[in-house]
C-alpha cells in the first residue's frame, strides 16, 4: 500500500486509486482528473479508481440519463443531484479517457470515512468481518460433521467403484485367455459376475471403514485405505488357514505380500488423493485402481519367469523337510545323551556308598577325567590319601 504514489494498492495485480473527495461538487471525479493529469497511462495500463459507495450510485445513475430525462427531473439547485451535476460527469466522460468500467465502488459511504466517524466505521468493520468469520466456521464445521447419510453414500461410492473396476479388469482377463466377448457362456458370465460381486461388498466394507477412521480418528485417508487393504486380505487369509487351506508358512508367505500391496494401496491413495481432491473418493479411486495395475503387473508373469518361482519354492520345500529331520535327529540325540547323563548323577548321589562310588567314576571318566587321575582302585585311593 502506497498513500503517495501512483497507485494506493495492489490487489490481484490490479492497481486501485482510492479518491474519497467531496470537494467541489463533482463526487470525487474532480480528484480523478488531477490524478490523470499527472499519471495519463494509469487507466489505459489496466489502474481502477475506487470512490466512496453513494459517490458512484450517483455517477452511474447521472451517467445512464439522457439530457432530456435529467431536464425534467433535475433542478438547476437545491438537495440531490442537479441539472449541473449532470453536466459534469457528462463534461467528465465525453473525452473517453476514463469509463465507468475503470471505477469501482468501495464498501464505505463518504461520511462514514470522515476524521470524527472513521474509528467507529472500522470498528462496525470488524465486529462484521468476526460475525462473518464465526458464522462461516459454524456453517463448516456443521457440514464436515460426519452422519449417516454422508456415510451411507461413502459406502456406496467406494463398492460401485471397486465392483465397477472389478467387472472390467475380470472382463478384461478373459479376453486376454483368448476368448472373444461375443463367446462368453453363461459360466463366464457367472464368473465375472462373482467376482464383481465380491468386490461390491469389500468395496463397501472399505468405503464406510475409511470414512469411520477419517472422520472419527486422526488417520489420513490414504492411510486408512492402506490399513483397511491390508486387514481385508490379512482376514481371509487367516479364514483360509482356519478352513486348512493353506499351512502356516504359506500364511505368512501371503501375508508379507499383503504388506506390499498394502504399501502399493497407500502410495496409489496418495496419488489418487491428489489428483482428485476431493474427500474419501481419491483416495478409494487410487486405492483400486493402483491395486487392480499392481496385480495385473503381478500376474503378467512369463512362464520362465513363473516356472524359475516354482523351482525355487521346490527347493525351499526340499530344503525344509531336510532340515526338519536333522532337528530331530539332533533333538534324539540331545534326549538319548541327557537320559545318559541323568543316570550317572542318580549313581554318583546314590545313598549306596558302593553305587555312588562306581556311579562317581563312571561320571569323571564320562567328563573327560584322565583315567589316571580316578580313584578307581584301593591302592591309588590309599596313595593319594596317605602319601
Amino acid at each position: 500500500m502506497n498513500d503517495n504514489g501512483p497507485v494506493d494498492l495492489m490487489r490481484g495485480g490490479v492497481a486501485v486509486q482510492q479518491k474519497f473527495v467531496a470537494a467541489g461538487g463533482r463526487f470525487s471525479l474532480g480528484a480523478i482528473t488531477q490524478h490523470l493529469e499527472k499519471y495519463p497511462d494509469y487507466v489505459s495500463n489496466g489502474g481502477k479508481y475506487q470512490i466512496p459507495r453513494d459517490h458512484y450510485e450517483v455517477v452511474a445513475h447521472l451517467r445512464g440519463m439522457s439530457y432530456e430525462e435529467a431536464s425534467e427531473s433535475l433542478t438547476r439547485s437545491g438537495d440531490g443531484p442537479s441539472l449541473r451535476d449532470w453536466q459534469r460527469i457528462h463534461h467528465f466522460f465525453r473525452d473517453g479517457s476514463v469509463d465507468m468500467d475503470a471505477l469501482e465502488a468501495s464498501t464505505l459511504k463518504y461520511d462514514e470515512v470522515q476524521r470524527d466517524v472513521y474509528q467507529s466505521t472500522m470498528s462496525a468493520e470488524k465486529d462484521s468481518l468476526r460475525a462473518t468469520d464465526r458464522s462461516a466456521r459454524t456453517d463448516a464445521l456443521r457440514e464436515s460433521r460426519p452422519s449417516v447419510r454422508e456415510g451411507a453414500r461413502a459406502t456406496v461410492m467406494a463398492a460401485v467403484v471397486e465392483g465397477g473396476t472389478t467387472f472390467v479388469m475380470s472382463v478384461i482377463a478373459k479376453r486376454r485367455e483368448g476368448k472373444p466377448l461375443k463367446d462368453f457362456d453363461a459360466q463366464d458370465w457367472r464368473d465375472v459376475a462373482g467376482d464383481a460381486s465380491f468386490s461390491l461388498g469389500k468395496g463397501g466394507v472399505r468405503g464406510l471403514s475409511i470414512y469411520t477412521l477419517t472422520n472419527f480418528t486422526a488417520t489420513p485417508s490414504a492411510v486408512a485405505s492402506s490399513i483397511v487393504t491390508a486387514s481385508l486380505s490379512i482376514a481371509e487369509q487367516a479364514n483360509k488357514l482356519r478352513r486348512s487351506e493353506i499351512d502356516e508358512l504359506e500364511f505368512i508367505a501371503n501375508s508379507e505380500l499383503i504388506a506390499l500391496e498394502a504399501a502399493v494401496s497407500a502410495l496409489s491413495s496418495c496419488i489418487g488423493q491428489a489428483a482428485i481432491p476431493i474427500p474419501l473418493l481419491g483416495a478409494v479411486i487410487g486405492n483400486t485402481v493402483g491395486t487392480v495395475m499392481y496385480k495385473a503387473v503381478a500376474s503378467s508373469l512369463s512362464k520362465r519367469e513363473a516356472a524359475l518361482i516354482e523351482r525355487y519354492l521346490e527347493e525351499q520345500r526340499v530344503l525344509d523337510a531336510h532340515l526338519a529331520e536333522e532337528h530331530q535327529e539332533l533333538l534324539a540325540q540331545l534326549a538319548r545323551s541327557m537320559s545318559d547323563y541323568l543316570g550317572l548323577l542318580d549313581r554318583a548321589f546314590s545313598p549306596d556308598v558302593q553305587v555312588a562310588l562306581t556311579g562317581s567314576i563312571e561320571l569323571a571318566l564320562e567328563l573327560g577325567v584322565d583315567a589316571a587321575e580316578v580313584l578307581d582302585t584301593d591302592e591309588k585311593t590309599l596313595a593319594f590319601f596317605l602319601d
